[in-house]
């Protein structure tokens, strides 16, 4: 079976979640199937795995309609994307479209570095489901990486196709910490600094821990950080990085007490579980997709208060308590794995294949 993967959501500078997410599946895929990738950009090349690929049309890009009748010519048997937005008319093999979470039905807030045409069109995208459910119900077998969407996908009834779960996970090879060598005062934070990420709130919980730094990592435009700077407490440490590499992001993780994120929407929360590997506790919004994914090993607390944020930080001073939350970080990240998500993808891919021979039979 010949499984081609959609590698243009790529980015080519680092990673972002649906390109991080893009490049481990194909990894991990790639070491037990048939496995090669479609790009946009040779320089998506740079972070994508070293397996066979084709450089076909932009996905942003009108003739992304047309774009099965370049992907017939590759002969897969099963192409999946990691978005649900992929030409599909005329195509001659199995389609598997991914869609993460709902957030932007929500927060409707477009991603900046999209086109602003792009983004104009976002916005009326999710101003209704209906939209949603013509692109999913043109795929064979619907995928979701959280038991979450899942179930948000069935109360808002957008697809009629079946719905598999294909789960993210931390990258592999992560050494975890020594739990007796203690954590320094300093929180982390890894996301973007959209509004639903309400970064605002630790910031404002920031003015009872005068003796930890916040990181807040991501990049940010100059107007965001404008923003955000004039809501940093008088005495309080904050430190804005504007980007950092995988490698800077691992150190800080390994010394700080806690990774810390209190989104109110969330389609999985990646940094949970990369910080939980290395032995790193969460402190966490208590929303269900955290719940799901930081299990009994995270802290929870209202996201919106600043007073519960700085009372779990407060709480893992605590050295003894600190350590108990490491092991437990460590250990409910071991659940996840790319290897697993590979597995439940080649067992999709198997899905549609029958599925779509039958059909032919029925014919």
């Amino acid at each position: 079976m010949k499984i081609v993967i959609d590698a243009r959501f790529t980015r080519t500078d680092h990673h972002d979640g649906i390109s991080r997410y893009g490049a481990s599946l194909i990894a991990a895929t790639a070491r037990i199937a048939d496995v090669s990738m479609l790009i946009s950009d040779s320089r998506q090349l740079s972070l994508l795995p070293d397996v066979p690929y084709t450089l076909i049309n932009s996905p942003l890009s009108p003739v992304e309609l047309f774009v099965a009748r370049k992907v017939n010519r590759l002969g897969a048997d099963v192409v999946v994307c990691p978005m649900q937005t992929m030409g599909s008319w005329g195509r001659k093999y199995g389609l598997v479209l991914t869609l993460h979470d709902l957030i932007y039905y929500e927060h409707s807030a477009p991603p900046g570095f999209l086109p602003a045409p792009v983004r104009v069109l976002w916005r009326l995208y999710h101003k209704a489901y209906w939209p949603q459910r013509l692109l999913l119900n043109r795929a064979d077998i619907v995928a979701t990486i959280s038991r979450t969407t899942e179930a948000l996908m069935a109360k808002y009834r957008l697809t009629r196709r079946p719905v598999r779960i294909v789960s993210n996970a931390p990258q592999p090879a992560q050494e975890p910490r020594d739990p007796g060598a203690g954590a320094e005062n300093s929180l982390v934070y890894m996301g973007s600094f959209m509004p639903y990420k309400n970064v605002e709130t630790m910031l404002a919980g920031m003015a009872e821990l005068p003796d930890f730094t916040l990181h807040l990592l991501s990049r940010i435009t100059p107007q965001r950080r404008a923003e955000l700077d004039i809501m940093v407490p008088p005495g309080a440490k904050v430190v804005f990085h504007n980007g950092i590499t995988d490698e800077a992001y691992a150190t800080l993780l390994k010394r700080a007490t806690a990774l810390v994120s209190l989104s109110r929407a969330e389609g999985y929360g990646l940094p949970l579980v990369e910080a939980m590997a290395l032995g790193t506790p969460v402190i966490a919004s208590d929303i269900p997709i955290f719940r799901e994914v930081g299990g009994k090993a995270a802290s929870y607390v209202d996201p919106a208060s600043a007073a519960e944020f700085a009372a779990a930080v407060k709480n893992l001073r605590d050295d003894e308590r600190w350590q108990e939350a490491s092991r437990h970080s460590v250990a409910r990240a071991q659940e996840f794995s790319w290897d697993e998500s590979a597995r439940q993808l080649v067992d999709v891919a198997h899905d549609v294949v029958a599925m779509r021979s039958r059909g032919a039979r029925s014919r």
